[in-house]
């Protein structure tokens, strides 16, 4: 049994917390890595493009009126599910019960609640075609040894969310027509993805700093917003699989590509050569750290 086989077999048992991705994985390698954060915002366009998960973000979620402080608690969400080990069972459970209430009428009229496998499973899967997608820009070449370990980890962050294996696609093989199913049936311009790629967006400024950065930011941040949000919808549709772009209705052009490329080229050469405490977000460095002194 090779690692990827080991990594598939270990499912929690019946009454066992599920187990988080394993230290030394795929995940590890990446989730935390800077690079990362290039690519968030390509799989959360792809969830809120989901017809009950667009219409439940719309009614529910603060990214309109906080979205610096949404941003920052959905990024430690994620550093738990994978660097955080007994930590990212409980994490899993206040994701849950966080999205308990949250139900109403989607998009197309049908009833919906936002734990419902059909489109919480949807915002689990998302991560994984970005992550292959924009690994190939931003990491390195996908082999298909490479591409099976990383849907097993995802697996393992499924499970960590109380996805059921029935709920998940558990191979591969299985996830892509699950996938392309998704996109040619549900997938469509839901108007928070609309939002999520307007480069004319009432984006209200971060609220941190000194008392003098706030005043900088106060005076700067039209030109600020204008540049950020025209950099977010650049990343959001470049990382994006092209197949999903087609559904969400999102143009990209060759001139694009090829910025994209160099950009991508850039990051993928300067990264790797930063010392470990610029490169790895704090949660993922000190797991790393931990892991290696054997004190896991």
């Amino acid at each position: 049994m090779d690692d990827t086989d080991r990594i598939s077999a270990a499912k929690p048992g019946r009454g066992l917390d599920p187990e988080p991705p394993p230290p030394g994985g795929v995940l590890w390698s990446t989730a935390g890595d800077v690079r990362s954060l290039l690519t968030l915002p390509a799989a959360f366009t792809m969830q809120v493009a989901h017809p009950a998960v667009g219409a439940g973000v719309d009614q529910y979620s603060v990214f309109r009126t906080d979205p610096w402080g949404r941003g920052e608690r959905s990024l430690r969400s994620v550093m738990l599910w994978v660097y955080g080990g007994e930590e990212a069972v409980a994490e899993g459970r206040r994701v849950r019960r966080l999205h308990k209430e949250i139900r109403g009428t989607d998009t197309r009229g049908r009833r919906y609640h936002s734990l419902d496998p059909s489109c919480y499973a949807w915002v689990h899967a998302t991560g994984f075609p970005v992550a292959l997608y924009a690994g190939r820009y931003l990491f390195r070449p996908i082999t298909p040894a490479h591409e099976r370990q990383l849907y097993a980890e995802w697996l393992r962050v499924g499970r960590i969310l109380g996805l059921r294996d029935r709920d998940m696609p558990q191979t591969v093989e299985e996830f892509w027509p699950y996938y392309r199913r998704m996109l040619a049936e549900e997938i469509e311009p839901t108007k928070v993805a609309r939002e999520l790629v307007a480069t004319d967006a009432d984006l209200p400024r971060p609220e941190v700093g000194s008392p003098v950065l706030r005043l900088l930011l106060a005076i700067t941040w039209p030109a600020l917003r204008a540049s950020y949000l025209r950099f977010r919808a650049f990343v959001t549709v470049g990382y994006m699989p092209p197949d999903a772009r087609a559904a969400i209705g999102l143009e990209w052009t060759p001139a694009q590509e090829r910025r994209l490329r160099r950009f991508s080229t850039a990051v993928r050469l300067l990264v790797p050569v930063l010392p470990e405490r610029l490169r790895y977000l704090p949660r993922a460095r000190a797991a790393r750290a931990r892991w290696r002194a054997g004190t896991l």
